[in-house]
């Protein structure tokens, strides 16, 4: 073999082992800071996380407990793929319970994480090349996902006016204009922790159901509200899907377990999927999440520290040079526009890690467009943690222009 075939043969090689087209997705950043983080601790730094979405409290000691007893007790092998019977009919109990809505325990799916229940019911919901709407800003991986998947995101850019969610009009007109076969909304945010007001949210689930297109509620912040009470989008269209999780409000996002709320003609084809996708849910995480229901003061409990995170920092970031904060209605979430002091919301947090020792979320994350004003702070830690915060935005030199 010449040297010019073998290096022929060499780079046709190099061109046939590559990762797939679909595999190049965005980062999901909020990770890429977290472990950033991580390797701050690792050199022996105190970093105060409100970067992730995650509680700073443990699995409700009922879940505990529940864990505990099974695993003296059960094999913990597979269950069936939509989810343990009784998991599913504890589900259904608690939207005829907090919500006054009936829920066939059948039309409960157990899934992986709400990450894994979007996964399947985009596949179920949409085909490839389908067209889906989303808030903007708004969780990134529902754009992941679905590019990953074959299928197009489709922005509907919110603003201040309109509290930072889509309206009714804007779902009608990209139904015409983009032809889209759906559209996710979360209520309470990811990243704003806005709110749809039960009006808005009847409003869209009719533009949903008259132009018959899904709608896919993320309900995954339910139970963290603070003064507007939340409703479910089932209470408004029979046939949305809706999305949750035992990650935020149940204080349980290791354990990967989340559920689906689905129509009837759903159940099948989200059980053929899950089979062959997931095989189960973790057994000993829907045990635990049974036994999480029983926890519901102490969850309640936790949801108080975060009302009392909130105010705090509602009160004192604006002193410290803070002060350009949206509406929070729920969620543990401050989005703050930082758009006097940076283009680069990316770069800010990351000299904020370095030179406080505060891990913050970049809104580049949320927003492709607009992101690069923005910082999320997730307050969801310890109400020490969130005052030691304070003292240190308070000193750091690139703030004191703001005070």
């Amino acid at each position: 073999m010449t040297t010019a075939q073998a290096g022929l043969d060499n780079a046709r090689a190099a061109l046939a082992m590559r990762a797939s087209e679909r595999s190049a997705v965005p980062p999901f950043i909020v990770m890429d800071v977290m472990e950033a983080a991580a390797a701050r601790e690792a050199q022996g730094h105190k970093v105060i996380h409100m970067e992730v979405g995650q509680p700073g409290t443990p699995a409700p000691r009922a879940a505990l407990d529940a864990v505990k007893r099974a695993l003296d007790r059960e094999t913990l092998g597979y269950t069936v793929a939509l989810g343990l019977p009784a998991l599913r009919e504890r589900i259904a109990r608690h939207y005829r319970q907090r919500y006054g809505v009936t829920v066939a325990p059948e039309r409960v799916v157990v899934t992986t994480g709400s990450s894994a229940g979007f996964v399947l019911a985009f596949l179920a919901l949409f085909d490839q090349g389908a067209r889906v709407a989303l808030p903007s800003p708004g969780y990134p991986c529902y754009r992941h996902i679905l590019t990953a998947l074959g299928q197009t995101p489709v922005p509907l850019a919110t603003d201040a006016a309109g509290r930072w969610m889509p309206t009714a009009g804007q779902i009608d007109a990209a139904v015409r204009r983009e032809a889209i076969a759906g559209v996710v909304i979360a209520s309470p945010a990811n990243p704003t922790g806005t709110m749809l007001e039960p009006g808005r949210l009847a409003e869209i689930a009719d533009v949903c159901k008259r132009n018959r297109i899904w709608f896919v509620s993320d309900e995954i912040y339910h139970g963290l509200t603070y003064g507007m009470a939340e409703q479910t989008a089932l209470a408004h269209l029979g046939e949305a899907v809706v999305i949750n999780s035992f990650s935020k409000y149940f204080s349980m996002t290791g354990w990967r377990v989340g559920w689906l709320v689905v129509p009837e003609l759903l159940v099948r084809p989200l059980e053929r999927l899950a089979q062959n996708l997931y095989i189960s849910p973790p057994t000993v995480a829907q045990i635990a999440a049974i036994g999480a229901f029983d926890g519901l003061d102490e969850l309640e409990a936790n949801k108080r520290v975060y009302a009392e995170n909130r105010a705090l920092l509602l009160d004192a970031l604006p002193k410290v040079g803070l002060a350009g904060i949206l509406p929070a209605d729920g969620a543990f979430y401050l989005y703050v526009d930082v758009g006097d002091l940076t283009a680069d919301s990316v770069a800010f947090t990351k000299q904020m890690l370095d030179d406080t020792g505060i891990a913050a979320t970049p809104g580049l994350d949320f927003d492709a467009e607009r992101g690069a004003r923005y910082v999320r702070f997730c307050y969801a830690g310890t109400t020490a943690d969130m005052a030691e915060a304070v003292r240190r935005l308070g000193s750091w030199s690139r703030l004191g222009a703001r005070k």
